[in-house]
């Protein structure tokens, strides 16, 4: 194995490097150049020794600068890759299929002087948009190439594509390492490109913003209102995701609100945002809110992922409606922010992929091995656009309501402080407590199920037992218990 320093050193002679992502994740090594100093050579050797599936990962801003819009509002890709439109340069180039005629549609892509015009659509190359955060929000070959040219004094922009054999599989680990020593190839991996990261203090693709602050276009604000709600009164923002497509909402009480608002609460009317003459809601500069969010004492977040069959039509198969109710309660009298993340359903596998994962799990199967079963991973979210929205409603640190755990890493590796972890355990019924027994012991949720034994509901009656929270909801925790927040490491 190489080191990143070396990597650098191949991507500014122009050579291709090997890049390895986690065995958890693809497993598959890429081939990765500097969309820059790409040549028919490299790009011809690229299509000899991988798919040929040619891609251009850039930043978003470049993707923006160049007019790229995601192929699809809404993707339905596993792993979320951001294809935009395809691309041919729009001079030099025949058919655009050709090594000569891809690298020099690379190099226009890498091209700080070009402009949308210097491109057409459709064509031959598949750019990419590197999601906000690099690597450290998501670990795919896309975010490696971006970071990897940026670390290198390169134009931000790689060429990628998946190494296979002669036979059309994928090659793995094992066999791309004798494949780079017979190639005269650099081999890393994307684990050892975070340490370097890690250990540099560097901001996403080297940016010169100070570490910790992150890029805010990941999503972008569409339209604000007020929202009574059996639970209180909240302010509702509209969000939509520029890399998912997928909608988000933020339903805020408290300082939150007041800022969003003004600290006179009115009407319905008082509190809606001016219109432009398109009918654009007007909304604040991205985290300009900051600076009117009282910073003592933390809010109270939820980050929530959508659950219809939970949400809307109280299934007793989860527990996700009962802690959507107790969230918007709690917020709603301690103020806060519940971040409602769509996309994430089933744990990002969509509606009728749920459904058929649970047909499985009604003959043996646990939620875990359903989701594998249907060929997906146990667990496809991420939490990138949920900092996003809280950066723009000007939140920096957090009492976080979650039993899991890779909330609290996510909200942290981006930029969001994690003062406290306020436990959730509420809507244990007979129907969900071997799902909630596989969150703990296979997707190391933090929660007692056991204690709940004695208290389950075995269809008919109440949901939550002596976990309903009887009290007055300012002075008990998220379970219904005396309060009892868990310090985030």
């Amino acid at each position: 194995m190489n080191t990143i320093a070396e990597a650098l050193e191949q991507l500014r002679a122009g050579r291709p490097v090997l890049v390895a992502d986690s065995q958890s994740r693809e497993n598959e090594v890429d081939a990765v150049l500097s969309a820059e100093l790409a040549t028919p050579a490299t790009v011809g050797w690229m299509v000899r020794h991988t798919s040929g599936y040619l891609c251009a990962p850039m930043t978003g801003e470049r993707a923006d600068h160049l007019g790229l819009p995601l192929m699809v509002p809404r993707s339905q890709d596993t792993l979320h890759t951001a294809y935009t439109l395809s691309v041919d340069a729009a001079s030099g180039v025949t058919t655009g299929i050709s090594g000569h005629d891809r690298s020099r549609t690379a190099n226009v892509l890498a091209d700080p002087a070009a402009t949308p015009a210097d491109l057409v659509r459709p064509g031959h190359m598949l750019p990419l948009r590197a999601v906000a955060g690099g690597v450290r929000e998501r670990g795919g070959h896309t975010e490696a190439s971006v970071e990897l040219c940026a670390l290198a004094g390169l134009a931000p922009v790689g060429v990628i594509s998946e190494l296979v054999h002669d036979d059309g599989s994928m090659m793995r680990m094992a066999d791309a390492e004798p494949f780079a020593a017979e190639q005269g190839l650099v081999l890393v991996t994307i684990e050892a490109l975070i340490a370097e990261l890690d250990a540099r203090g560097a901001a996403p693709f080297s940016s010169p913003r100070a570490v910790g602050e992150w890029n805010p276009d990941r999503v972008t604000r569409v339209a604000q209102a007020h929202l009574p709600t059996r639970h209180g009164d909240f302010t509702v923002v509209a969000y939509r995701d520029l890399r998912t497509g997928a909608e988000h909402l933020a339903l805020s009480a408290g300082a939150v609100a007041e800022a969003l608002d003004g600290p006179a609460r009115g009407t319905s009317q008082q509190r809606a945002p001016q219109q432009t003459a398109q009918g654009a809601s007007q909304q604040p500069v991205q985290g300009a809110l900051q600076q009117t969010v009282p910073q003592q004492g933390a809010p109270l977040v939820r980050v929530h992922s959508e659950c219809v069959t939970g949400d809307v039509f109280g299934s007793r198969k989860c527990d996700c409606g009962a802690q959507l109710d107790r969230a918007l309660e709690l917020i709603a009298a301690q103020g806060g922010v519940l971040v409602y993340l769509g996309g994430h359903e089933g744990r990002g596998i969509g509606l009728a992929e749920k459904i058929a994962a649970y047909a499985l799990q009604e003959g043996g199967a646990d939620t875990v091995e359903a989701n594998v079963a249907r060929g997906w991973d146990p667990d496809l979210r991420e939490y990138g656009a949920a900092a996003a929205v809280l950066r723009d409603l000007g939140v920096r640190q957090v009492r976080l309501l979650t039993n899991n755990p890779d909330k609290v890493q996510a909200l942290a590796g981006q930029g969001i402080g994690v003062d406290q972890v306020v436990p959730l355990v509420v809507g244990v019924t007979a129907q969900n407590i071997d799902y909630l027994r596989t969150k703990v012991a296979k997707m190391g949720h933090l929660m007692d199920v056991e204690s709940m034994l004695g208290v389950v509901d075995a269809g008919d009656g109440p949901v939550l037992g002596r976990h309903a929270g009887q009290g007055p909801v300012s002075e008990r925790h998220a379970g219904g218990s005396p309060v009892s927040e868990r310090r985030a490491s």
